[in-house]
């Protein structure tokens, strides 16, 4: 059986033999390469090369693409059962077909009853050999190496997880029909501990924070000898520690895709039914919130990276204030005397719009120009006509007005319609501010740093060069494997056997925001 934090492993042969391969995506693949396969969580994909190890080649409905494996799970019923109406109607044996497809429809729910089992008691094996029995025992026999506090970043809750986990995994086998195991009925297990999984977004929330201590320390020699040393001591030859700390966040994530497939298989009038359909939204909602929350963490970098490719930057970073880009667009800016009027690019972010002028020549750059603080700030609908405070004639604008300073803007869209998208992206910017402030959403101080050094290091450096091919991939149509790693594992460590990139791809100036 294969241990949750690993790629799931998939056999060449099967997609060459000419089957139909289906994964499903743990979390959102977030890209600017062309040559990569962007998708959402819960997206379905099909693979059409799995040669390489940990970058697949997949399909979804507006493309193809390059994609890490370790981001999606395989199906547990790749080949689907025959529909009972196409079994059941026809002449004579009619009866025998509807049998024979409820029959298959069993085997199909005792699969993935089966996946559950399995993969969750292999998810306790591994918490108990890495955690409570290996890497964090280990530790706290050096005081001299790591503090309390150090040991709580780099683990997070993970010990509690493990509490949990082991009372859930119980829970589950008492459920377990040994006789008939499509019979077993799961959902009430999920049901009665949705609660306990809540700890998940704490652990989650952390995972960056782990990323970037550990990368801090992979740095000195003496703590790569002493994490090497646990891995060998507890033989886990096959996971690093930055691989083994990625496995609660991606456990969470798939539970969706299990209980989808579970209901998938559940008839209506199974007793487990209506529990599975509710274990689903429930997980469903944890998971969503693990995954904004991911993805939100992740996008600092693209900010940080956006920021410092603006020429003439003035006053504080934007990841002081802000964690997400809202919408972004050209505007004309009209300004006294005389109502001038100029051309500029708006960002909007939580709680700041940024506005900066293309470079005439090179339209890729852009020099930073102002910004204007979107709390206290009344955003004001203007009729085509005459504007009474500068006595010009606008069409599609709307004016920008500050309560505290009394400074206004205003602000000229091209059409109608950009007009109405600005308006709704300004009530979108409040409700993210409201958003955040309720679930508690902010970015640590150690986060921003790092987010900026990554970013100066890459201005440093230039665009990294794609890689070449590997030789296997023979496949014309193929490009290149993408050059690094992608942005979800930016700040999860390299294993040893690869060269650590400095960022993720080769990005264009205003690439993060491309619509």
């Amino acid at each position: 059986s294969t241990s949750p934090h690993r790629t799931p492993v998939l056999s060449p042969q099967l997609i060459s033999d000419g089957s139909v391969v289906c994964a499903e995506a743990l979390w959102d693949h977030v890209t600017m390469d062309d040559q990569e396969l962007g998708f959402k969580a819960g997206d379905v994909i099909e693979v059409m090369d799995a040669t390489n190890r940990e970058w697949w080649w997949g399909r979804v409905a507006d493309g193809e693409g390059w994609f890490p494996a370790s981001f999606v799970r395989l199906r547990v019923n790749q080949d689907e059962p025959a529909d009972d109406e196409e079994l059941g109607t026809g002449h004579g044996g009619a009866g025998d077909g509807g049998a024979e497809a409820q029959s298959s429809k069993d085997q199909m729910r005792t699969n993935v009853i089966n996946e559950i089992l399995s993969t969750e008691r292999d998810y306790i094996k591994h918490l108990r050999d890495k955690s409570s029995e290996g890497y964090i025992r280990q530790c706290r026999k050096r005081a001299d190496m790591f503090s309390e506090e150090q040991l709580r970043t780099i683990f997070g809750n993970i010990e509690d997880i493990y509490r949990c986990q082991k009372a859930f995994v119980k829970a589950l086998e008492q459920k377990f029909n040994r006789e008939r195991p499509h019979l077993s009925e799961l959902g009430a297990c999920f049901l009665e501990h949705q609660a306990d999984f809540q700890i998940y977004s704490e652990y989650c929330n952390n995972h960056p924070n782990a990323c970037v201590e550990l990368s801090r320390l992979a740095k000195l020699s003496k703590y790569v000898y002493f994490f090497e040393a646990c891995r060998l001591l507890q033989k886990m030859i096959d996971i690093s520690l930055d691989g083994f700390l990625l496995t609660p966040v991606q456990k969470i994530c798939k539970y969706p895709l299990q209980l989808a497939e579970l209901l998938k298989y559940t008839p209506p009038q199974h007793r487990d039914f209506k529990d599975v359909e509710a274990a689903l939204h429930a997980m469903k909602n944890v998971a969503q919130l693990i995954n904004e929350r991911k993805r939100r963490l992740e996008n600092i970098d693209k900010i940080a990276q956006w920021q410092s490719s603006i020429e003439d930057w003035e006053g504080e970073d934007l990841l002081v204030r802000s964690s997400e880009l809202i919408h972004s667009g050209e505007l004309t800016r009209v300004t006294q005397p005389q109502a001038r009027s100029q051309q500029r690019m708006f960002f909007l972010f939580d709680h700041q719009l940024i506005y900066c002028k293309k470079d005439l020549l090179r339209r890729d750059v852009l020099y930073y120009k102002g910004r204007v603080d979107m709390d206290g700030l009344e955003v004001v609908d203007l009729e085509d006509g005459k504007d009474k405070e500068l006595h010009v004639s606008v069409r599609n604008a709307f004016r920008l007005r500050c309560g505290p300073t009394g400074e206004s803007h205003l602000l000229c869209a091209k059409k109608p319609e950009q007009k109405q998208r600005w308006l709704r992206a300004f009530a979108r910017e409040r409700e993210q501010v409201r958003l955040d402030q309720e679930t508690g959403f902010s970015i640590t101080q150690l986060q921003r740093k790092q987010a900026m050094l990554n970013a100066s290091k890459q201005q440093a450096l230039g665009k990294p060069k794609a890689l070449g091919r590997p030789y296997y991939l023979t496949r014309q149509k193929h490009p290149a494997l993408p050059a690094s790693l992608p942005q979800q594992q930016v700040l999860v460590l390299a294993e040893p056997k690869r060269k650590p990139s400095t960022f993720w791809h080769s990005i264009s100036r205003l690439a993060p925001f491309r619509k």
